[in-house]
Order: structure tokens, then sequence, then C-alpha cells
């Protein structure tokens, strides 16, 4: 069975809402990172800008892109590592991201993360995205439940 990250959180909005949470600029600012290239469509930009001090080409998720979509369903997307791990950030992993409605306008979200090889830098990126992925559920989570993340004291989830 292949390696994977697997995620679920309950979200208390329709699923239209966290939708657009997750497929427009506008959206992915207010949980997931404070500056962002979306664009919905097959090949489409899908990067996630986390340290805007940084360098062009270690700022976050760059070069990124949609790899498919079913409209309030599921998304799909290319990510990388973080700077700091070079060998694993000049690969591609990629993002599922699975949308259901629920009564009540709640809506059950389903991230997995995978495409992982082996090795020992591989290891450490899979043990950080095990971590970063419950902070961006988190921040999705209370983005619905208080408001947006405020980028300049950003909402960290406790470990589980």
């Amino acid at each position: 069975m292949e390696r994977a990250i697997r995620r679920e959180i309950t979200v208390a909005a329709p699923v239209g809402q966290v939708w657009e949470a997750w497929t427009t600029r506008t959206g992915v600012t207010t949980f997931f990172a404070p500056q962002a290239n979306v664009e919905l469509a097959m090949g489409g930009p899908y990067e996630m800008l986390f340290d805007l001090d940084a360098p062009p080409g270690s700022q976050g998720g760059e070069g990124l892109r949609i790899l498919s979509y079913l409209p309030q369903e599921m998304l799909s997307f290319e990510w990388n590592a973080p700077p700091r791990f070079p060998n694993v950030r000049r690969e591609r992993t990629w993002v599922v991201v699975q949308f259901e409605p629920r009564p009540g306008d709640m809506t059950d979200v389903r991230l997995t993360h995978l495409g992982w090889r082996e090795g020992e830098e591989w290891d450490q990126v899979y043990a950080y995205f095990t971590r970063a992925w419950q902070i961006v559920l988190g921040r999705l989570e209370r983005r619905f439940a208080v408001g947006p993340v405020d980028w300049d004291d950003p909402y960290a989830p406790s470990p589980e």
C-alpha cells in the first residue's frame, strides 16, 4: 500500500463556501497562506506563498499546478517541500482534497497527500507535512468558526 498522509475534518460551512476557500485566491488567503496564485483550471496555478521576504523560488509552493477537479467534490494539485529540504523540493508530490456535504450546512473535508518516495530526507518531509496538514485543516475549521487567519499572528492548533 502506498504511503500517504490522510487527514479529515468537518467544517461548519456549506460545501460551496468550503470549495471556494480552497479554489480561489481570496479563499486560500483566509486560511492556507498569506498570498496565493490560484486559477481553477486544468494546469492552472496553485501556488501558496508563505515566506514573502524570501527570494523568488523560496517563498513556498511556487510553480505548482492544479491536476484535476470536480466542482464542489474534489480538487487535486501538485505539491513540493519547503526550501530547507532541497532534494525533495525539486520533486513533486500531489494532494487530493475531497468535499462531502453534510446535513446542517456542514462539510467533511478529506485530504490525502501522495507521491512519497524513500529516503531520509523524504521521511523528514513526510513528518513535516503530517503536522503541516493538521495546521492547514485546523485553520480551515477556525476560518469558518471565528474568521480568517490573522497572518501577523497565525493560529496553530495543538499537535495531536
